[in-house]
């Protein structure tokens, strides 16, 4: 059985390696992609996407849809320090990687999820093209079986000691995601940062095939070294990981709030004591993870790939 799946991406290094995975996994059928402002300007974002999704052949079978430019009131403050330029430098993917269709990300994303009930939303960039959707199409939400969103932390940022990125970019929009009702799994960096791609990987992508000199190339352009010595932090990637193997995970339901201004912007706040929402739970919160499971998977993946 498959699961349905719609990407709302901002590629970047490590979304690309999550559209990789996604693509790939015959459990998954990745049904729509929706590009965002995020990692880079939202036609850098959308190029990327392009091209992931043509590098593998399915540009007549996965849209891709352009969104948001911008965040819903937040100045936009990009990551190219951490992606390069592109959003995605370290490998030639050519000029002929095809067009977005006319239709906007929200309109996309509303006629994708009206027409696939049951779609699980996998966010690997900022909310602010799901924030438009439930504000435009609130009907949408009742379709939705979850989200399962990178973002977030409960045990500090990567933007500021409190934000993580994704979460700090539209922090408004996190938190009409955070306030919709819908089921959320928030993928965040209490454990990307211990599923890290160990240097040893690195260096196996680039014999592997295709698809590993491609990830190799990027993943070496990669400037995230929150990973220290122990390796690169995929982040993105453990949305797929999850959805493929939920067991390999360690959760906690808890409520999750989210700061949209003063100096903790972006921070998304735990009720861990069950103490100011009447014990009411709105995510299902990653607090740990098979690590070195997660390193194999994702080699094994790649190894299975042109």
């Amino acid at each position: 059985m498959t699961t349905k799946i719609i990407m709302d991406t901002d590629p970047g290094i490590d979304d690309a390696a999550a559209l990789t995975m996604a693509i790939n996994n015959p459990a998954i059928d990745l049904k729509l992609v929706t590009a965002v402002a995020g990692n880079v300007t939202v036609d850098k974002t959308t190029a990327n996407a392009l091209k992931i999704v043509n590098f593998f052949g399915k540009g007549d079978q996965i849209p891709v849809a352009a969104g948001a430019a911008e965040p819903l009131i937040k100045p936009f403050e990009d990551a190219a320090r951490i992606h390069g330029e592109s959003g995605m430098e370290g490998y030639d993917f050519g000029d002929n990687y095809g067009h977005p269709i006319a239709k906007t990300a929200v309109q996309a994303l509303h006629d994708a999820i009206m027409a696939e009930d049951e779609v699980t939303l996998v966010p690997t960039g900022s909310y602010t093209n799901i924030a438009l959707l439930f504000k435009e199409y609130p009907e949408v939400k009742s379709h939705i079986k979850q989200i399962v969103a990178m973002g977030g932390s409960i045990s500090g940022g990567n933007m500021t000691s409190a934000a993580e990125f994704n979460v700090f970019t539209d922090p408004d929009a996190a938190r009409i995601m955070y306030e919709s009702g819908v089921p959320i799994v928030m993928v965040g960096l209490d454990v990307t940062l211990k599923a890290l791609l160990t240097d040893a990987s690195l260096k196996q992508l680039k014999d592997m095939n295709e698809t590993g000199q491609m990830l190799y190339g990027l993943i070496s352009h990669y400037n995230d070294v929150s990973g220290g010595d122990q390796g690169r932090p995929m982040h993105d990637v453990n949305t797929i990981f999850y959805l493929l193997h939920p067991e390999a995970f360690t959760t906690k339901d808890l409520w999750i709030d989210v700061q949209t201004d003063g100096p903790a912007i972006g921070a998304t706040i735990a009720d861990v004591r069950g103490a100011y929402h009447d014990g009411k739970t709105n995510a299902k919160v990653c607090v740990d993870i098979d690590a070195e499971f997660f390193n194999k998977w994702f080699l094994d993946q790649v190894a299975q790939m042109k």
